[in-house]
């Protein structure tokens, strides 16, 4: 449990995503605790990815306040990017690069020290990618590759950690992996969201649930509240 006096590390005031006239997010307020975990539930469209890409630096907000990790993801994007780990929901590995490849590089783009080694070979052999650390990622399956980049994201311990449907075609020892990592980055005091359409392990993964639809919050409550038969029925009805 997150403790009520722990620190702010993810603050969005008001944020606003359009695309043209269409809103993918509107007005959206979020806070994220060092230590909390928060899960964005939804239908497709309902503007969970988008709200990651804007923390993750990579989507400029069309309106409103994004802190992440104490920077300004608007007016100093380059700082709070350094402090996300980020799985996107597609993509985001090189194909004709080598997981072992894909780690050497975040080392060297993050200026990490030579203990990078033994974690990377930790996270290969947790995630069950050692046999596969020499293979291009091109020829990897779906499972593999979301494996691969929840590694990625989780590799540097970063002070936010943003995995964008970590679980989509992930067989068991992957989710497990995942839920560890998830519970690793919360002791060190970073703050986890997580963007999923499978609400049983949005509820074993996070504390805090965000409910979206059509880019506007409806809901918000403590995870547990989500569980089991009743809590799905309830989450029906808010998407009703």
């Amino acid at each position: 449990m997150t403790p009520a006096t722990a620190t702010t590390v993810v603050d969005v005031r008001g944020l606003t995503v359009r695309f043209g006239s269409v809103p993918a997010v509107a007005d959206l307020d979020l806070r994220v605790p060092a230590g909390g975990s928060v899960a964005l539930i939804g239908r497709n469209g309902a503007g969970k990815s988008t709200t990651l890409r804007v923390l993750a630096g990579v989507l400029p907000p069309t309106a409103g306040r994004v802190i992440v990790a104490g920077a300004d993801a608007v007016r100093s994007p380059m700082d709070a990017r350094a402090a996300v780990g980020y799985c996107p929901d597609v993509g985001g590995l090189i194909p004709r690069a080598t997981p072992w490849e894909h780690l050497q590089l975040a080392a060297q783009l993050r200026s990490l020290d030579e203990g990078w080694k033994s974690r990377a070979e930790d996270l290969l052999n947790r995630f069950d990618l050692t046999s596969a650390a020499d293979r291009i990622t091109a020829g990897f399956s779906h499972g593999m590759s979301r494996r691969m980049s929840v590694l990625l994201a989780a590799f540097h311990e970063p002070a936010v950690l943003l995995l964008d449907e970590p679980f989509d075609g992930v067989d068991p020892l992957g989710v497990d992996a995942t839920m560890e990592e998830v519970a690793r980055a919360r002791m060190r005091g970073a703050a986890v969201l997580i963007s999923t359409h499978l609400l049983s392990l949005a509820v074993q993964a996070c504390d805090e649930a965000v409910v979206l639809q059509r880019g506007t919050m409806v809901a918000a409550a403590p995870a547990a509240e989500l569980a089991g038969t009743d809590g799905a029925a309830r989450y029906r009805e808010l998407l009703a």
